[in-house]
């Protein structure tokens, strides 16, 4: 597969298509067991590899796809952010993970931002959820500071049907409304 898509750039991050230099840390993070606790469990290297490829996957048959997020500084690899919308999937979703070496620095909403304003311009989306593990407060925290709501709980669909998740969100209007009112600001 050629790896050409779109690119988002923030002040920060590069958002571009997975690449295969993007798999040791991706690999990291599937295996700390903190860290993949809310993303389907800490897995070993050969089943982070096929949860990997669902990116690419999506991309090419989709059209879209999460984005890997970029340090702009280093090149290093944060995590993964953007649309997210399996089948029998509960809606159109933003979802984001990053590396523990990532966390606290700001990078998930200043990705998300970027992330969800190429799905509502570029795919049309007229809303967008967050599907969050109850006990992740930080993922909350997120949404929240996206502007997204709780909006209702409820099981996932398979193969994930044994686990609740609170779903947040907003609509493009919201999103419009919450962008106006909170301009970007300087990472800290």
């Amino acid at each position: 597969m050629t790896n050409t898509g779109p690119v988002l750039e923030t002040n920060r991050l590069i958002l571009r298509l997975p690449r295969s230099e993007d798999f040791d840390r991706f690999a990291e993070l599937h295996a700390d067991e903190r860290a993949a606790r809310y993303i389907g469990g800490h897995v070993d290297r050969a089943a982070a590899w096929r949860r990997f490829l669902w990116q690419p996957g999506a991309w090419a048959l989709q059209g879209f796809g999460m984005f890997a997020v970029i340090d702009r500084e280093s090149g290093r690899w944060l995590g993964q952010m953007g649309p997210w919308r399996p089948e029998g999937w509960p809606g159109n979703e933003i979802g984001y993970s990053l590396h523990p070496d990532a966390w606290g620095h700001g990078y998930a909403v200043e990705a998300a931002t970027a992330a969800i304003d190429w799905a509502f311009d570029t795919l049309g989306w007229q809303d967008i959820i967050h599907c969050i593990d109850p006990a992740n407060h930080a993922s909350k925290k997120v949404a929240e500071r996206l502007g997204s709501r709780l909006l209702r709980t409820g099981p996932m669909p398979p193969p994930y049907g044994d686990r609740h998740a609170e779903i947040w969100g907003q609509t493009r209007e919201q999103w419009m409304a919450h962008r106006a009112a909170s301009p970007p600001r300087a990472p800290t």
